[in-house]
């Protein structure tokens, strides 16, 4: 007796620890999310009727890397020309002062589900609160002058303007007789490529060290969870691995890396990502740093090893660019064509990315097929089903067994009602001797952690989840369900607290596996049995909060598993009990008499 008052204490613990991770801090996160979502888009709007009417501290720039000397430090001129950016995906301008990519929106995307919000920024100006930007630049060697830099003014044709099709040439040349051509493309989606060709027209060899910087004055306004990583990443040399800093390990100590030939480097969030690739050929050093004297900045940047240029010659150097959205097929289609070495992951598959990366793969194919990301999902899980069904037919198997043993596990607990140590001894050797597995029934459930896991890194990571719609009042596979049982489901003119946030879908997920506990023999053991009957209840809370797109997997897996196991069990003549022990479940037990 005494053992089974401290079962139920644990579960009740278990339960009101799920309940207070869900209360105090899933809520609120989701909650700060929302609101964070709300200032930004009005922030945004605002910047576009009025611009900020002076530039930052002249500190905005920081050292590069390997000791070089900094740039001039002064912010890029507000009132500098501009050359217009359109592409089929991108809107925007370049600064000539430092020929600064400092203003960049993306066309396809809106900061809402809301068809009329604006379209989401990515980069802004150094004179902006949100201030986020690439510049690429030189540092002075020998007989090099005065080399373009962040405040270099370049020149640019009247009326230029890039596009895909229209290469724009910038122009600087300096008092020791260095002409810098800088040539800027774009493709159709995201990526810049700016070659630079350097003439010496002087009389004396010159050399001059490329360099790159993105920098970003803000850490993203939305809350970061677990699974997914924002901040500093890059592949560090041809052969190197994936290397990720958060904002926070930055904040603490700047993290420098060693010389390398090839890789790249950025800054990511979410699902927008900025990114320089050195040209492949030549030697970098890199750095990922946080710097607070003036403005509080992140930067992500490399130096070059210096070039020398002869008198008469001339020299050029090849960077690309990469500033938009982590599209998957773009990504990788990236990798391959312009050779980026483990370009593909930039988008954040985790740990897992050996099974995530395919479970996509095939979701993404299933869109394409039937254009929704919420039938794909039903379609994957079925794919997945039909690949898991031998080993759950094991399984489903062993649980038609073990409704076959009940009567005897019955007479068990008659012959030892007051030898707890005996019955278990007898139910175990029972069991070995009618080769069943007792805890077969939580099998089921335990096949689906790694595909849920790859489903839920999918649905939350990748931009393709994001806004898309499945039916009726779903509207973004990527967020929660946005009904709640506190008003409803949306019939009373209220909004329900985020702690109280219950959707139609979670509440059909927790139906669905409350049926398919209700499938198999209820456990003899009563700790057993009552951790199977909460177990529905805190699976439905704790998804309350998470992405609709993965409660509805879970739910369909649900539909799907019952349905299998009732094939398997009338196959092995095994009477399906649903009803019967749903009736049971909310029949009231005789008092027992002492």
């Amino acid at each position: 007796m005494q053992n089974n008052r401290n079962y139920f204490i644990a579960i009740g613990l278990s339960v009101l620890i799920v309940l207070a991770w869900q209360f105090f801090y899933m809520n609120p996160r989701i909650e700060a999310e929302r609101r964070a979502q709300e200032a930004q888009v009005a922030q945004q709007q605002a910047q576009t009727e009025q611009q900020a009417a002076t530039s930052p501290a002249a500190t905005v720039e920081g050292t590069l890397p390997a000791g070089a000397a900094a740039p001039n430090a002064e912010a890029a001129a507000p009132s500098a020309p501009r050359v217009a950016i359109e592409t089929q995906d991108l809107v925007g301008s370049i600064n000539l002062a430092g020929a600064r990519f400092d203003e960049l929106k993306l066309k396809q995307y809106r900061e809402t589900v809301d068809p009329n919000s604006p379209i989401v920024t990515l980069f802004n100006p150094a004179n902006t609160a949100d201030a986020y930007f690439a510049e690429l630049g030189f540092i002075a060697g020998d007989n090099a002058g005065t080399v373009p830099g962040p405040n270099t003014i370049w020149t640019a044709p009247a009326g230029a303007k890039l596009t895909e099709t229209t290469p724009v040439t910038l122009t600087f040349t300096n008092e020791a007789g260095l002409t810098f051509a800088r040539t800027i493309s774009v493709d159709e989606h995201y990526m810049f490529t700016i070659e630079d060709k350097i003439q010496n027209n002087g009389t004396a060899s010159a050399s001059v060290a490329p360099y790159g910087r993105i920098t970003r004055y803000n850490k993203p306004t939305t809350p970061s969870i677990f699974v997914l990583h924002e901040g500093f990443l890059g592949v560090i040399g041809a052969d190197g691995s994936l290397t990720e800093q958060k904002y926070k390990d930055i904040e603490d100590e700047n993290v420098t890396h060693a010389s390398a030939t090839g890789g790249w480097l950025g800054i990511t969030d979410k699902y927008w990502a900025a990114s320089l690739i050195p040209q492949q050929t030549l030697p970098y050093e890199s750095r990922f740093s946080h710097f607070t004297d003036g403005q509080s900045r992140y930067q992500a940047d490399y130096k070059n090893d210096a070039v020398s240029i002869a008198a008469g010659q001339s020299a050029s150097v090849k960077t690309l660019l990469f500033a938009g959205a982590k599209q998957v097929p773009v990504i990788g289609g990236y990798e391959e064509s312009l050779g980026i070495p483990k370009f593909d992951l930039m988008i954040d598959w985790g740990w897992f990315y050996f099974f995530t990366k395919p479970m996509f793969k095939m979701m993404d194919y299933f869109y394409h097929l039937v254009g929704n990301f919420g039938v794909a999902i039903l379609l994957t899980t079925i794919v997945v089903k039909a690949l898991f069904f031998p080993l759950a037919s094991k399984q489903y198997a062993s649980m038609a067994n073990m409704k076959r043993v009940q009567p005897k596990l019955e007479e068990l607990k008659a012959k030892y009602a007051d030898d707890r140590m005996g019955l278990q001894q007898a139910m175990m050797a029972l069991y070995k001797e009618e080769k069943i597995n007792p805890v077969a029934g939580c099998w089921p459930i335990l096949l689906q952690i790694p595909v849920f896991f790859a489903l839920y890194k999918v649905i939350y990571v990748t931009i393709e989840m994001r806004h898309a719609p499945f039916f009726g009042w779903i509207q973004d596979l990527s967020a929660p369900d946005p009904t709640t049982f506190i008003n409803l489901f949306g019939l009373l003119p209220f909004e329900a607290p985020t702690f109280l946030h219950l959707g139609v879908w979670p509440i059909i997920m927790g139906i669905t596996m409350w049926l398919q506990m209700r499938m198999n023999p209820t456990p003899p053991d009563p700790t057993q049995a009552m951790l199977f009957n909460w177990m529905p209840v805190i699976f439905t809370f704790m998804l309350g909060s998470f992405p609709a797109g993965l409660v509805i997997y879970w739910a369909w897996n649900n539909t799907l598993s019952i349905t299998q196991q009732a094939l398997i069990m009338k196959r092995h003549g095994v009477e399906i009990e649903l009803f019967k022990n749903i009736r049971n479940t909310f029949r009231r037990k005789p008092a027992q008499t002492k």
